[in-house]
């Protein structure tokens, strides 16, 4: 997903990463790099990343699915 002006994708440092929380549920948020979002599992809610600026306003924020909040499920071989 292009997200800055010049087509690149929108990236977040990882400092700013740990002083973000969700303003719903001041939980912790995790970096989505291929949708260029700022995830909070809790709150369910997928917060957009605009020429790198988090908008954390949650009439902004996308409702995430049970797919989204799901990890993807591990692929294991044998043991």
């Amino acid at each position: 997903m292009a997200d800055g002006r010049d087509g690149t994708k929108a990236s977040v440092d990882p400092k700013l990463l740990e002083l973000l929380a969700c303003p719903l549920t001041k939980g912790p948020l995790t970096w989505d790099p291929q949708r260029g979002e700022l995830i909070s599992r809790v709150a369910k809610l997928a917060y957009p990343v605009r020429d790198g600026i988090p908008i954390m306003l949650p009439s902004e924020a996308r409702a995430l699915s049970v797919e989204d909040v799901l990890p993807p499920p591990r692929l294991s071989g044998p043991s």
